[in-house]
């Protein structure tokens, strides 16, 4: 464990233990899934994540408990919708464009969740205590006029499942999934693993071996993210197909 992993994991710890002292729920900041695998691994007692919708990569750790708070679990998160103004003129806007624009207000990362795009507009699922900010102070994303506003949620579509693809892989070993995913070299792969930048289902490891079982949940740190589906068929050479679900 690193010393940054170290001074995490007592905040953990100390979070956890102001939640069980207190009977109440006690939140932390939003987390990479490599910070959530390191809280996972801590064993801590009660804890859950949310991130504002099923598959958040992003996500805002819940210390405690229904049963022994009382009261269910309410991280002060909201999502906020920046939409261009004159949608008509508005240039094709990318999930790197709106992200750029947030980061360029000074805010810390740590206060804000994922950025999901849909239809032009971006919504960022946020840190209740920044949107004002975000709100009056994001006003033009890439060279586009834009308006931002708490909304309840994101439209339906925006957080649906990305449609499945068809890959041809050699095993259903982890790093043979990540080579065909991203047309990477199986011992790229391999080392990606082994130097702890892919998580399952959110949680790190260091296995390139691991057979991957169906929904299960992958990020590449640097790559990207995808739900494996299962193996549809064998192919005439002998190699697999398998259904994935990439999220770009």
């Amino acid at each position: 464990m690193t010393d940054e992993e170290r001074l995490l994991a007592k905040r953990f710890e100390e979070l956890s233990s102001r939640s069980y002292n207190k009977g109440i729920w006690v939140y932390s900041d939003f987390l990479t899934t490599a910070q959530q695998a390191l809280l996972q691994s801590l064993k801590l007692g009660a804890v859950s994540f949310y991130g504002g919708y099923d598959g958040a990569e992003r996500r805002v750790a819940c210390f405690g408990s229904e049963d022994s708070c009382g009261y269910e679990a309410c991280p002060e998160c909201v999502w906020l919708e920046i939409k261009p103004v004159a949608k008509k003129f508005a240039d094709e806007l990318s999930h790197r464009d709106f992200f750029g624009s947030v980061m360029a207000l000074g805010l810390k990362r740590e206060v804000l969740g994922d950025i999901i795009v849909y239809d032009n507009c971006g919504y960022l699922y946020c840190m209740d205590s920044v949107s004002g900010y975000i709100i009056e102070n994001l006003t033009q994303v890439k060279h586009t006029t834009v308006a931002c506003a708490v909304i309840d949620a994101p439209p339906v579509e925006s957080v649906a499942l990305p449609d499945a693809e068809d890959f041809v892989i050699a095993s259903e070993r982890l790093d043979a999934v990540i080579a065909s995913v991203y047309n990477l070299s199986r011992s790229v792969c391999k080392e990606l693993v082994e130097k702890g930048m892919v998580s399952v289902n959110s949680i790190l490891t260091e296995n390139p071996s691991r057979q991957l079982e169906m929904h299960d949940t992958v990020s590449v740190r640097g790559k990207g993210r995808f739900v494996y589906e299962g193996i549809l068929r064998e192919t005439k050479k002998g190699k697999l197909r398998a259904s994935v679900r990439v999220y770009r």
